[in-house]
C-alpha cells in the first residue's frame, strides 16, 4: 500500500474533522488513496457524512465533458444528490446554494498548471464562502508534478491585461504547490478572512512526482489520462492557440503536437539540437478526435520526458512552438479557442502564457531567443510569496 494518503483519507479515518450539513465541490477524478475505485463523494456518504449537494467544475461531475463545454446542473446517479454546475452559466456558487450549509468541502485533483481550471473553481468557491461566512474545508492532494519550487516556471500572469477563467491571480504557469497551499495563499494575499481549513496529505513530500506516490493516476479530465500528459501539459497546452492539434482523443494527448502539413522529422531534429535537459522529440503520427484536424491523419512530434526532475515543460513548449513556426511559416497560424468561459476564443494564447510579447518573440525567433525565454519563464519572487502558506517539506 502507498504511504501517501489524501485529505479525503484523513477525514475518513479521523473522527471529528467534518460535521454538519455539507456541500462538496468534486468530480469523478476525486478518489480515495485507500481505494482508487471509490469516489470521494460516495466514500463520504457511506461513512455517514451529511452531504446536501454537490458542485462540479469544468468537465462536469463525470470529469468527461468536452474541454470548454458548458455543463448543466443535474442529479448525481451515484448519490442521488443535486449537482450545481460551476462551469457554464455561472462560475461561482450562488449564495442561496450555500445558505443552508454548515461547510463547503473542496476535493478535486489538480495537475499543477495555472490554466488548468479546477484551481479557479477553488478561487471562486473560496471567495463565495468568505462572503457568505460559510467555512471552506479543502481536502488536499499531491501536486502530480511535484512541489520543488526550483522547478517553477512562469511567466507570472499579468492579471490586469489577461486575467480570465484560465488565470485569475498572478501566479506562474507551473506553480509547484498544492490546491490547499493555493487556497491558503489566496486567502492571505486577498485578505478574504475566509474560515479556511486545509486537511493535508499524509506522506507526500515536495520532491515527489506522481509515480513516487505508488498510486494509480486517475484521469483528471478527458485529455489528461496519464501522468505523462500532465507533465507536458504546462507547455503543450500553448498549442491550443494554434492550428496544430494536441492529440485530443489519442493516446498521445498533450504528449505530442501535429498537423497534416507538419514536417515532423525536421521539427524533431531542430528541437533535439537544442539539447534541452530531460526531454527528447521524435516523429510519429496520430488521428485526433477533436478539432483542429479531427478525424484526419496528422504528422506529429511526440515528446518523451527522460528525466522529470530536470525537464521544464513550459520551456519545452515555447521552444517547440518556435521550431514549428520557423519551419512552417506558410502553414502555421494562431487560432481562436472558444469556450464557455471565453465564447469568442480571442487572445487565447495571451491568456494562457500570461504576458504580452511572447507571440511576437516566437515569430521573430531572434538570435538571443533562448536567453529571452529563460528570462520570461523566471519567477524569482514566487518561493518567497508562498513560503508562509506551504504545508509540506
Amino acid at each position: 500500500m502507498s504511504r501517501v494518503l489524501f485529505g479525503i483519507d484523513q477525514v475518513l479515518t479521523t473522527p471529528g474533522l467534518l460535521g454538519g450539513r455539507l456541500g462538496l465541490v468534486t468530480n469523478d477524478a476525486a478518489r480515495t488513496a485507500l481505494d482508487a475505485q471509490v469516489r470521494s463523494r460516495v466514500a463520504l456518504q457511506r461513512a455517514g457524512f451529511k452531504l446536501v449537494r454537490l458542485f462540479s467544475p469544468e468537465h462536469g461531475l463525470g470529469a468527461n465533458a468536452a474541454d470548454g463545454a458548458a455543463v448543466d446542473d443535474g442529479i448525481d446517479t451515484l448519490t442521488g444528490l443535486p449537482v450545481v454546475s460551476l462551469y457554464g452559466e455561472r462560475m461561482r456558487p450562488p449564495r442561496e446554494t450555500l445558505a443552508d450549509l454548515d461547510a463547503v468541502v473542496f476535493d478535486i485533483p489538480d495537475i499543477g498548471a495555472r490554466f488548468y481550471t479546477y484551481i479557479w473553481t477553488l478561487w471562486h468557491v473560496l471567495e463565495a464562502c468568505a462572503e457568505a461566512v460559510v467555512p471552506l474545508v479543502v481536502l488536499d492532494r499531491p501536486n502530480p508534478l511535484g512541489g520543488d519550487l526550483a522547478a517553477v516556471e512562469g511567466p507570472i500572469l499579468d492579471v490586469a491585461r489577461f486575467g480570465s477563467f484560465v488565470g485569475r491571480a498572478a501566479i506562474p504557469i507551473r506553480h509547484s504547490v498544492t490546491v490547499g497551499e493555493l487556497a491558503r495563499l489566496w486567502n492571505a494575499e486577498r485578505k478574504l478572512h475566509a474560515n479556511l481549513q486545509v486537511v493535508p496529505c499524509c506522506g507526500w513530500t515536495r520532491a515527489m512526482h506522481w509515480p513516487d506516490t505508488g498510486l494509480p493516476f486517475v484521469q483528471t479530465s478527458p485529455a489528461i489520462a496519464s501522468y505523462e500528459s500532465a507533465l507536458l501539459y504546462p507547455g503543450l497546452c500553448l498549442f491550443e492557440a494554434t492550428n496544430l492539434s494536441v492529440g485530443r482523443g489519442t493516446e498521445l494527448s498533450f504528449q505530442a503536437i501535429g498537423a497534416p502539413w507538419l514536417n515532423a522529422a525536421e521539427v524533431a531534429r531542430a528541437f533535439n539540437a537544442l539539447g534541452l535537459p530531460g526531454v527528447r522529440a521524435e516523429a510519429t503520427t496520430f488521428t485526433p478526435l477533436s478539432p483542429p484536424h479531427a478525424g484526419g491523419g496528422c504528422q506529429a512530434v511526440g515528446l518523451r520526458v527522460t528525466a522529470p526532475d530536470v525537464s521544464r515543460p513550459v520551456r519545452t513548449g515555447l521552444h517547440l512552438l518556435a521550431a514549428v513556426i520557423a519551419l512552417h511559416r506558410e502553414h502555421f497560424q494562431w487560432a481562436r479557442y472558444p469556450t464557455a468561459a471565453n465564447p469568442t476564443g480571442e487572445a487565447h494564447f495571451e491568456r494562457l502564457v500570461g504576458q504580452a510579447g511572447l507571440r511576437e518573440l516566437l515569430e521573430k525567433n531572434p538570435p538571443d531567443f533562448r536567453q529571452q525565454v529563460e528570462a520570461r519563464i523566471s519567477a524569482p519572487d514566487w518561493a518567497e510569496r508562498v513560503r508562509d502558506t506551504l504545508l509540506y517539506a
